[in-house]
């Protein structure tokens, strides 16, 4: 089935929010913010903007009737800032004004007086003045005192990996609505409605059920509209609570930039120890986590990030640590791989150090190290069903690695001015929300007398298909036509108390669900069909619009069976909740099994480098992807090249930079570049693994969406390699993004 958005997406159909015809009255937003990054506020003087014809309302923290309190996991984030600043682009009012014009000239009338404070940008000056979001956790394995005595080898060194600019099409955005009783709703671009809904009733100091958040679908979302979209939605529910008018509020891609967090940047310090045979003995790390100046989602990030520490390999005796850093910048946020990628990076990284000691490639100790069944993880889950040795040995056989070793060795003696490098980059990533409570969700399906289909669920349509999947488990499961199957919008009050469009969980979670209620209307459907056929129940199926008795078609169609059914008065709706069975996580202990099952897969990376310039392209990358059964390998392929892409963005070009004093300087799209189809690899070759799937993922077809992204890490090592063939002295230097720049100045060092 082909994507269920794709012909009203090229036509420029599909609606957005900014899209919505707006009601007559309604107030243009514009938000005013803090243009240090740390500072006591002085004085702040409204009169000249609240003077402007066309202003009517300029809210700061005073109008607030609730908490001034957006954090979702530590209560450490005002909505609008009152005394203090902690970080260019922090809000301190919304201007309210009748048109989007009006809004943006009042803004530059209001006079601010700060105070400076000193200013921190990075982790490791926030970690040396002790400056924490909340404690450090570490997660252990074995004994590492001990272990590192009895390694031949140990060695020890540092990476830095910075942030990401989401770069979402659609920017932040909301439009909200008075209904009546004092009830508001709000059209959020947004990853999770619950979040928005609640946040938002508890800053307008009411209860969760006079608050209804609307989503359609995003343009765009990987991870910055999962608790980043709630202050906006919240400040146009102020405006509406206030005024009782309708309030928009799109924010501009250069204020979207200043004013939201990013990836997190990681500092870390590894140490790690093997034996004679090469294998991991033990493994240490400190992570300094960038969070920037409240928590946000950064608690939870880190823990991802000691989830997979060790990434694809066993390590019998480890000890992994992150210490989440306060700083002076937006607060950081979820990205796709939710702090995964950076603790992947760095045992890639200390791999990568070893090697060149012991002056092999990286892939002799990535291979000897590979996970098994019945291996440990740190967090105390055992593997099981483990997919990767079977990826890697595929990968290398279709390549035809021995030959393809061959031909890079020949190719750079041959050549002086470009050189040939190579990695591999084995990922293993685990499918739930690691906070347990999280991983459940339900489905509401009507089926209508025509024998039309409505479904709604709480998953977000962002541009990963999950509606197109939702679709296909319907219309499956009821044998009809996927023209007959609507999927509704996101609705807080259709689907109540849901969990954000993230983690890779969305579909297991709301597919499951959906396909529990779908389940209990067909077995009511067979009920009646079995009588008006007079067969038994257990020879029905349904397929290709009409009811199936065996293999054999009868004369009952599935919109006669419908009114059939309505008129016996048999229950054609039906609610269904799922949860995720057997998962727990004991975080006194940091200890569990807290993942439902792990995705595996193994990419093999090619690039070729410009010794003169520094440039580079990226010849090929082949993958070998663990898709489980596969309900749609064209989604589930499309799913793979794009965040491989979007990991090869951030492993090579995608910069942010701030000054000492926390500006933004990478802020337009002119100093941030992401990958177009020039810097794109010229092949992605991408191949489904032989896999048996997993029962606990939907019709055994495994989550995609986050785990691909790590497969870009490779093409960082492949440049490193690419480097070293033609400077053998150059020092390694695990600092990413590898731009030309850094390219060029360790081609001749």
């Amino acid at each position: 089935m082909k994507n269920k958005d794709s012909y009203t997406h090229v036509r420029g159909e599909s609606l957005f929010v900014d899209d919505i015809n707006i009601r007559e009255g309604t107030l243009h937003g514009v938000v005013f913010d803090a243009s240090v990054a740390h500072a006591k506020i002085v004085n702040v003087d409204y009169s000249a903007a609240e003077a402007l014809a066309g202003v009517v309302k300029i809210l700061t923290y005073k109008d607030i009737p609730g908490q001034n309190q957006i954090g979702a996991i530590i209560q450490d984030e005002p909505l609008f800032a009152e005394d203090e600043v902690h970080y260019q682009g922090q809000p301190i009012a919304l201007i309210l004004a009748e048109t989007l014009t009006i809004a943006k000239k009042a803004v530059k009338l209001i006079k601010i007086v700060f105070d400076e404070l000193p200013v921190v940008t990075t982790a490791k000056e926030a970690f040396d003045k002790a400056s924490f979001i909340n404690p450090a956790r570490t997660f252990k394995i074995g004994n590492n005192e001990d272990a590192f005595d009895n390694c031949k080898y140990v060695f020890e060194g540092e990476t830095y990996t910075n942030g990401q600019e989401h770069l979402y099409l659609e920017t932040q955005g909301v439009y909200a609505y008075p209904l009546e009783n004092g009830n508001i709703k709000i059209i959020s671009s947004t990853q999770g409605p619950t979040s928005v809904q609640k946040i938002a009733a508890s800053v307008l100091g009411v209860a969760m059920h006079k608050i209804e958040v609307e989503v359609i679908r995003l343009g765009g979302g990987f991870g910055g509209k999962e608790d980043q979209a709630t202050p906006w939605a919240t400040m146009a529910a102020l405006g509406v609570a206030v005024l009782n008018k309708p309030v928009k509020l799109i924010l501009e891609r250069h204020d979207d930039m200043r004013m939201t967090g990013k990836r997190h940047p990681y500092e870390s310090f590894f140490k790690i120890g093997l034996d004679e045979d090469l294998k991991i003995i033990a493994f240490e790390v400190d992570y300094l986590q960038n969070s920037g100046a409240a928590a946000d989602l950064s608690p939870a990030i880190a823990e991802r990030t000691l989830f997979h520490g060790t990434n694809s390999y066993f390590v019998p005796n480890a000890k992994l640590t992150v210490h989440s850093c306060k700083t002076n910048l937006p607060p950081n946020t979820a990205f796709r791989g939710f702090g995964g990628p950076q603790g992947m990076f760095v045992i890639e990284a200390a791999i990568e150090m070893a090697a060149e000691k012991l002056n092999i490639p990286a892939y002799k100790i990535q291979e000897v190290n590979l996970l098994q069944d019945y291996d440990e993880f740190p967090y105390g889950q055992i593997a099981k069903n483990v997919e990767i040795k079977n990826s890697w040995n595929q990968l290398k056989k279709d390549i035809d690695f021995e030959n393809k070793l061959k031909e890079i060795k020949e190719y750079n003696k041959q050549h002086d001015s470009t050189k040939l490098g190579y990695s591999f980059m084995p990922i293993t990533f685990g499918i739930s929300f690691t906070n347990t409570m999280m991983n459940h969700a339900r489905a509401l399906v009507h089926v209508y007398q025509d024998g039309s289909v409505g479904i709604s669920t709480g998953a977000v349509e962002m541009g990963q298909s999950v509606n197109t999947k939702l679709l296909q488990i319907a219309a499956m499961k009821f044998g009809i036509n996927s023209s007959k199957v609507k999927i509704e919008t996101t609705n807080t009050t259709r689907v109540a108390n849901t969990s954000p469009t993230a983690a890779s969980a969305t579909t297991d979670l709301n597919g499951k669900a959906l396909l529990m209620a779908c389940d209990a209307i067909q077995d009511r459907l067979e009920s009646v069909a079995s009588r008006v056929l007079k067969v038994d129940k257990e020879s029905i199926f349904f397929k290709d619009n009409f009811i199936y008795i065996k293999d054999e078609k009868s004369s009952l169609s599935w919109d006669t069976l419908i009114m059939e059914a309505f008129a016996r008065r048999i229950s054609l709706s039906e609610t269904a909740h799922y949860s995720t069975p057997k998962i727990h996580f004991d975080k006194t202990k940091e200890k569990g099994h807290p993942f439902a099952y792990h995705v595996y897969g193994t990419a093999f990376t090619i690039v070729k480098l410009d010794c003169l310039r520094g440039i580079y392209d990226i010849e090929s990358v082949d993958i070998v992807h663990d898709f489980g059964k596969s309900m749609n390998i064209g989604i589930d392929k499309g799913q793979v090249e794009g965040a491989l892409v979007q990991g090869i963005g951030w492993m090579t070009m995608e910069e942010i930079t701030y000054d000492t004093k926390g500006r933004l300087l990478s802020n337009s799209l002119s100093t941030y570049k992401v990958p177009d189809i020039y810097s794109a690899p010229k092949n992605i070759n991408v191949k489904a693994m032989e896999s048996n799937g997993h029962y606990m993922a939907i019709l055994k077809s495994k989550a995609v969406g986050e785990p691909p992204l790590m497969y870009g890490i490779g093409t960082y090592f492949a440049l490193q390699n690419a480097i070293k063939a033609f400077n053998p002295k150059c020092k390694l230097r695990f600092n990413a993004p590898m731009t030309p720049e850094k390219v060029l100045l360790s081609l001749y060092e």
